[in-house]
């Protein structure tokens, strides 16, 4: 279904502000006026966004994100009111703020638009106001008019513009520059002048440039802040990026056909794969879990139960004697290894994250150690994990009930030892099957020694789980987008992930993961391959690929959504070359370089869905406007895609040219930036589209 942004279509966009420079300041908890108890402003502010449990857990934000500030603000009678938005900085220092626009007239809905410039705990107010100008602008056109208390009138307007001009300090904002004191002063005189007619001397006091000069610095009366909330705010990774997953041991493993065994890959040899990874434009390579690898009920192939010789487990099945979660398994190298892979991840501009996955071998140490850890069946034995029809015979999940502190203090030190080895990202497996309360207590902690680190849940699970681990702390959280197809399907969910809910639970958009291949990738061959590429790359500021997506890796395990011969139980090195012929790599590497040359792709909460004729064709667009762009331009991409991948479809597309930055029945010119071409478009373009030619048009707007 179509989705409009608030602020967008009918009505004015909405109110924009950008930071100050200011010096920079250790991040410390902004103060925030109970909001349960707080009595009601003489001009009422509610209902403000984005707030959680009264401010119990901050919204996000990230540095240059523009985050939108709403609030509900009237008062008694008929006299106007308005509203403020105020950005408070880490160091509880006022540091921007926008009049709000009324967004939903008649519902006393506003909107303002804030941008945080530094990462660290800050606060967001409301302040609603009285607006004598904005009664006196409505008033006095109706009173002349009908002949009512002209003089009267006149001069109420005259002293109106007197305070106004006259403001020098006192109210936050009040100063207003010298040329505009001029203009209210020019207004002043006409509009005492009685040699003129009435109407050309209330010309001159409502006059545009009046009125412009009034709403950037208004007059305002009876101000009445809402409490501060808080917001944290993160580096730009937290909410953008391009992730690469990776399992290292198959980059570089060989086989021998005489002996019928394997030889397997390093850290070493998975480092050599790491220019062409970069090649593609990710920013994140992304490792499955490194560590000792149990031989207790080992996985065989495709998740059988009998391991053969030479079988490499799941490196889900952490621990064996050689060590835990803190060690490195031997045959993928040592420390020395992981650190010059690191290294050169980072000589290539990307970061290294890691898989977290709290759970165990039965040959882990721990479970020698400390078996209070894991839960007991009534026979003695220690329960395995399964997620029916699922089972995992080979790992222990981690019971939190017997000794959380005991468990919480030697995660956080393995947490410390891969920061420690460079490290800045962890994808957290099953998150949701730990207590909500371990979550918040270790994220913030890290966040306080290391506010770098970005944490990934990868929580496939009910919506409450997934929005409240968010809550607590998790920078991004996998999503439904997988699973989400059709037109409906995919229009609803992009507005609901780039909608309210975007102010915790940023999004991270995946085709496939190595555990999940749906019936669409499983059927739709390369051009379905491309189609959620391009909406993961561009629905989402993150998205990810499992390596081998440029393959079209497609064949599932029979009666199940993962892939066949899964990387999970064995080794799968992959010929690189032939994935070229299949476009898919060359789609990817556009796709990222489209990303980062445009900034509006970088932010969440700026989606609009447009309407269009066919049921195959879905389109959306990401504008970001000229003063909240990082080049001071404004910034406009249009996605139209063939959601079917085989056939071709046309249509009309239907576009809110506002959302787009563009006055009504604006023609503009439609760059294609995947294939190049160029377009004259207006608010309803035909397009067709063909699968085995082009899955969409990625679209660059520009003005004529």
């Amino acid at each position: 279904m179509p989705a409009e942004q608030p602020g967008t279509g009918a009505h004015a966009a909405p109110a924009t502000a950008t930071t100050a420079a200011a010096p920079a300041a250790p991040a410390a908890p902004v103060a925030t006026t109970d909001p349960v108890h707080a009595p009601v402003g003489r001009i009422p502010v509610v209902d403000v966004s984005p707030v959680a449990e009264a401010g119990r857990w901050p919204a996000k934000a990230v540095v240059g994100e523009a985050v939108p500030v709403r609030a509900t603000v009237f008062r008694e009678g008929h006299d106007a009111c308005a509203a403020t938005a105020v950005l408070v900085g880490p160091d509880g220092r006022d540091r921007a703020r926008a009049t709000m626009v009324d967004i939903a007239p008649g519902l006393d809905r506003y909107e303002a638009r804030l941008v945080p410039d530094e990462p660290g705990a800050w606060g967001f107010r409301v302040e609603g106001w009285s607006d004598p100008y904005g009664t006196w602008l409505h008033d006095a056109p109706l009173k002349v008019g009908a002949g009512v208390d002209v003089e009267l009138v006149l001069e109420e307007g005259a002293r109106l513009l007197e305070r106004a001009a006259s403001r020098a300090s006192g109210d936050a904002g009040a100063a207003i520059p010298t040329d505009d004191v001029a203009l209210l002063r020019d207004a002043v005189t006409a509009l005492r002048d009685a040699s003129r007619p009435a109407e050309a001397r209330l010309a001159a006091g409502t006059a545009q440039e009046v009125r412009a000069a009034l709403a950037a610095h208004p007059l305002r009366e009876l101000v009445s802040p809402s409490p501060t909330y808080p917001l944290v705010v993160d580096r730009p990774l937290a909410l953008a990026g391009a992730w690469y997953e990776i399992f290292p041991r198959s980059i570089g493993a060989t086989y021998d056909e005489v002996t019928g065994t394997w030889s397997t890959g390093t850290l070493r040899t998975a480092a050599e794969d790491l220019p062409r990874i970069a090649d593609l434009g990710f920013d994140v390579v992304y490792l499955t879990p490194v560590h000792p690898i149990g031989t207790t009920h080992r996985k065989g192939r495709n998740n059988t139960l009998d391991a053969r010789p030479g079988d490499p487990g799941s490196p889900y099945a952490i621990g064996s004697p050689d060590g835990g979660h803190d060690a490195i398994e031997p045959s993928l190298g040592t420390f020395d290894d992981f650190d010059a892979f690191v290294a050169r991840a980072r000589g290539l501009g990307m970061e290294v994250a890691l898989d977290l996955a709290l759970q165990c071998s039965p040959d882990h140490p721990w479970v020698a150690e400390h078996p209070e850890w894991f839960t007991t069946r009534i026979d003695g034995t220690i329960a395995y994990a399964e997620n029916p029809p699922k089972k995992y015979q080979d790992i222990y999940p981690l019971n939190f009930d017997n000794d959380p502190e005991g468990i919480y203090t030697e995660i956080r030190r393995v947490l410390q030892v891969w920061i420690d080895h460079g490290v800045t990202a962890f994808r957290v497996d099953n998150p949701h099957t730990k207590p909500l309360s371990f979550w918040q207590r270790i994220l913030a902690d890290v966040r306080a020694s290391h506010p770098e680190v970005v944490f990934l849940s990868e929580a496939f699970t009910r919506p409450a789980m997934m929005l409240n681990l968010a809550r607590v702390g998790f920078h991004q959280s996998y999503t439904y987008f997988t699973w989400r197809n059709t037109k409906e399907e995919v229009a609803e969910y992009l507005a609901e992930v780039s909608g309210e809910q975007g102010s915790w639970m940023r999004p991270s958009f995946w085709p496939t993961t190595h555990d999940i291949l749906t019936p669409y990738m499983q059927t739709g061959g390369a051009a379905g391959f491309a189609v959620r590429a391009v909406l993961a790359a561009l629905g989402s500021p993150t998205w990810g690929i499992y390596s081998g997506y440029e393959l079209v890796e497609d064949v599932p395990r029979p009666g199940v959504e993962e892939q066949i011969d899964n990387e999970k139980y064995e080794f799968k090195p992959r010929d690189w070359a032939a994935a070229e012929p299949l476009g898919i790599a060359r789609l990817l590497r556009s796709l990222n370089a489209i990303r980062r040359a445009h900034p509006a792709l970088l932010q969440l909460r700026n989606l609009t869905v447009h309407p269009t004729s066919d049921p195959a064709l879905v389109a959306f667009s990401r504008h970001l406007p000229a003063e909240l762009s990082p080049t001071g331009a404004a910034d406009t991409v249009l996605v139209v895609v063939n959601l079917d991948p085989r056939s071709a479809h046309d249509g009309v597309v239907d576009l809110d040219l506002a959302a787009l930055g563009l006055e009504p029945d604006a023609r503009f010119v439609a760059h294609d930036v995947l294939s190049q071409e160029v377009y004259a478009w207006d608010a309803h373009p035909w397009v067709r589209l063909d699968p085995f030619s082009r899955v969409a048009h990625v679209v660059r707007v520009e003005r004529v």
